[in-house]
């Protein structure tokens, strides 16, 4: 007869396993030390522009002129990110703000006043955005090649209602928001508007299923929609906010520079892109961080003014921002590598 023996009271047959910390836990170490790196990386450029420029680059008025040169381009980043994060690029951003800088600014539009300056501004934006999220999402074009295309259509556009010509802004309401006397305890209207986008940007990207699904889109799409999203009218959305933010920051630029040109916008594409990249988001999608972005934006700005104040040559900032924007991917794969 066979007896069975019971375990002991208490105890059992394999030992409990080892749990490690959450993911959560784990993710945000690795966002506390990159956010630690890139303001590490900004507070090395400001002690470089006050050993160098003392006087110029310290000057509150200097550093009021960063903030709201970042602030047009770091909208413009925003929604760069966003598109980035769920798998896709934009490369139009710089050429629709340009548009709707000069759509915005035209005679006929400025007779409505502010309200229709800033209404138009963001019109543009969103159906270029439109535009660019029907031929990806629906036409099942490669994003590079479709917002290439409205790249050089909107370019040309902006020539043409221009004629080539500057279009002086005559309404006194946007003009102020570039005033001094318009400051809020010495913070410019324009870095207040960009610090609610980038705090509603955060918001969205972490804290809504919107947010989630452009995550899961980003970083497997067949199993995004085997999961019940939507992909397409997700990219939709995507590129519809990417041309709502071109339009607001269209409308900070017309304010900052007082006029309409179709050479708004040069580059901008290459900065959000570069903003983005060093701030943590993954080229090929899935993972994106709105701080880090923005922190990129800052850092990049910052560089161009100590080049300005010292009288570098651009090119030389060129090299200095694509030699950036290379250290910033191969550190990107050797993490995806180790992890």
């Amino acid at each position: 007869m066979t007896q069975h023996v019971s375990p002991p009271r208490g105890g059992t047959d394999k030992a409990a396993p080892v749990e490690g910390p959450p993911a959560w836990r784990v993710r945000l170490g690795r966002a506390d030390v990159r956010t630690l790196t890139l303001l590490g990386v900004l507070a090395v450029l400001v002690l470089i522009g006050g050993i160098t420029q003392p006087d110029a680059f310290l000057d509150t008025r200097n550093l009021q002129l960063v903030l709201t040169q970042a602030s047009v381009i770091g909208v413009v980043t925003v929604g760069m990110t966003f598109v980035i994060v769920s798998g896709g690029i934009d490369l139009s951003v710089g050429a629709i703000v340009a548009l709707a800088s000069v759509w915005a600014t035209t005679v006929a539009t400025q007779e409505y006043g502010f309200v229709g300056i800033l209404f138009t501004a963001v019109v543009v934006g969103v159906g270029c955005g439109l535009v660019n999220g029907v031929l990806v999402a629906f036409g099942q074009m490669v994003p590079f090649i479709a917002t290439l295309a409205m790249l050089a259509s909107a370019r040309g556009l902006a020539l043409q209602i221009t004629d080539g010509r500057t279009q002086v802004v005559t309404v006194p309401g946007v003009l102020r928001l570039a005033e001094r006397d318009w400051y809020v305890l010495g913070i410019p209207p324009l870095v207040m508007v960009f610090a609610a986008v980038t705090v509603v940007g955060w918001l969205v990207l972490n804290r809504t299923t919107f947010g989630r699904r452009t995550v899961a889109v980003g970083g497997n799409a067949e199993a995004a929609r085997l999961a019940g999203i939507d992909v397409r009218r997700q990219r939709l959305y995507l590129y519809l906010l990417s041309g709502l933010c071109c339009g607001i920051a269209a409308f900070l630029l017309v304010a900052l520079a007082g006029s309409g040109q179709n050479t708004n916008g040069n580059l901008y594409e290459l900065d959000a892109i570069a903003a983005a990249i060093i701030g943590g988001t993954l080229l090929t999608g899935g993972r994106g961080h709105i701080l880090g972005s923005v922190l990129g934006v800052l850092i990049f700005t910052t560089i161009t003014n100590i080049f300005a104040l010292n009288n570098l040559q651009t090119d030389v900032q060129q090299i200095a921002k694509g030699a950036i924007i290379v250290a910033a991917v191969l550190v990107q794969r050797r993490t995806a590598s180790t992890h």
